[in-house]
């Protein structure tokens, strides 16, 4: 079966057909850097990442780019508060999102461009644009002019008659029209700049994309990917820059929708966060994935501790078959995935009917285990195991093997046992509450506290320190 992908741009799911027979180019708007990641940053990662690694199972080889923006107003305002260069806080938030992505077994991209060090390109672009009228240098700065590109808005489908003005000020009263996006912010006291022809300055945030993308990838590639909060302004406005240089840019848009919370996207801004580092002290790194990795990458996920037992209860079950069976046939390498996950995952990447079949097939597995059958019990193992893998979940390979070997060593980092053991105390406790037998919570509570455990109530569910 052909691959069939939902293209935002067409507004409907395509063929997949590659620039390149038997290769994939994919660009993924990746993290800005001025806070460290919440389980809503990271989603995409899982989603893509899945995505790479269903092509690669399909046969292409896969070239995978993932940007950093590690220069932005709030990267500025952030080093400004602490009295630090920015890029130290771009650099400190960088590494936590590697780690979270690293922690949720996200494979690394093939390239990971950081922003800063491709301005001389930022500036070939601007140079390109200014001189075939699409953009303009003025008070310092450089701007796109929109209204020079007439297919300016096909991507959100708008006319640029409706469109609210750009998201950036104009204090300096330049613009042509209050529509027109900057490319380039002159350099104001104090803050780092390059020099370029139209004065010193830094870059805008959607110029860096564009610059990137045909960089590593070429003038033309075949998927962009990115959250749904970025179709407008920013990938609109990359597809105006690329285009009106001359490129034809992304074939494909895929976007993937948000993490929740009372209907509302999970932002920093909004204070309904919940950070990867908080979430995997309750929750194991593996569920955390299975959690964000398995609903459809285009349906919102609402986030609630309940939720996420939820879906440790159902990896519980998957788990469960792998060791049962596992002592039965003794080893077993994965094998092929059913034509029934296949037909789900090249459906659009339809991962929430691909995990069907992968429970399905664990039952069958439980039931050729009941029975004794050896022979096909392990063959429902070796399925069980290649659809993991697609899904970067299988707990018998890395880098889940190795983090739950390491724990078992002498001196090794015993945290990821210790989460766990912390975490059925904590269920336990809430299943005391939930039957108001609050003798018990309060035991369970001062049980750990003793250990050194300091358990806090919050919103969002029991979280624990060490005191």
């Amino acid at each position: 079966m052909t691959v069939r992908l939902y293209d935002t741009a067409a507004r409907s799911v395509r063929d997949f057909v590659p620039v390149q027979p038997g290769k994939v180019s994919i660009y993924l708007c990746g993290a800005t850097v001025q806070a460290p990641p919440h389980i809503g940053h990271v989603r995409s990662g899982v989603n893509f990442d899945i995505l790479s690694r269903w092509l690669t199972h399909r046969g292409f080889e896969v070239t995978f780019a993932r940007n950093v923006t590690d220069i932005d107003d709030k990267i500025l305002v952030k080093a400004k508060e602490r009295g630090v260069e920015f890029w130290r806080v771009a650099q400190a938030n960088e590494r936590a999102f590697t780690a979270a992505y690293d922690v949720l077994g996200c494979l690394p991209p093939t390239v990971e461009p950081r922003a800063t060090g491709h301005v001389p390109e930022m500036v070939e672009l601007m140079h390109d644009l200014i001189l075939n009228g699409h953009a303009y240098a003025a008070g310092g700065d450089v701007y796109f002019d929109v209204r020079s590109f007439p297919a300016y808005g096909a991507l959100s489908n708008q006319r640029i008659a409706d469109m609210q003005s750009a998201d950036d000020a104009d204090p300096k009263n330049v613009k042509r029209d209050p529509h027109d996006f900057t490319l380039w912010k002159g350099a104001k006291p104090g803050e780092p700049y390059w020099n370029t022809p139209w004065g010193p300055g830094r870059p805008g945030w959607h110029l860096e994309c564009s610059a990137m993308a045909r960089r590593y990838l070429g003038r033309v590639f075949d998927i962009h990917g990115g959250g749904l909060d970025l179709i407008f302004p920013h990938h609109e406005n990359e597809i105006a820059q690329s285009k009106a240089r001359g490129d034809e840019f992304a074939r494909y848009w895929m976007h993937n929708a948000w993490v929740t919370v009372s209907g509302e996207k999970m932002a920093k801004s909004l204070g309904n966060f919940m950070l990867v580092t908080e979430v995997i002290k309750r929750h194991r790194p593996i569920v955390l994935r299975y959690y964000l990795g398995t609903p459809h990458y285009r349906s919102m996920i609402e986030y609630s501790e309940a939720a996420i037992e939820e879906a440790a209860t159902a990896f519980a079950r998957i788990e469960q078959f792998l060791t049962r069976a596992a002592e039965l046939t003794g080893p077993t390498e994965p094998t092929t995935v059913p034509d029934d996950f296949a037909a789900a995952m090249d459906d659009d990447l339809g991962v929430p009917q691909a995990v069907s079949v992968l429970h399905q097939t664990v039952r069958a597995g439980n039931t050729a285990l009941a029975a004794g059958d050896k022979e096909t019990a392990k063959a429902r193992l070796g399925e069980v195991r290649a659809m993991l893998g697609v899904l970067g979940l299988d707990p018998l390979a890395e880098p889940w093997a190795q983090a739950a070997g390491a724990g078992a060593c002498v001196g090794e980092d015993l945290r990821p046992i210790v989460d766990s053991l912390i975490g059925v105390a904590l269920e336990q406790r809430q299943a005391a509450r939930a039957r108001k037998d609050y003798a018990a919570s309060d035991a369970i509570r001062d049980r750990l506290a003793a250990l050194g455990v300091v358990v806090e109530d919050t919103p969002a569910g029991p979280r624990w320190t060490l005191a």
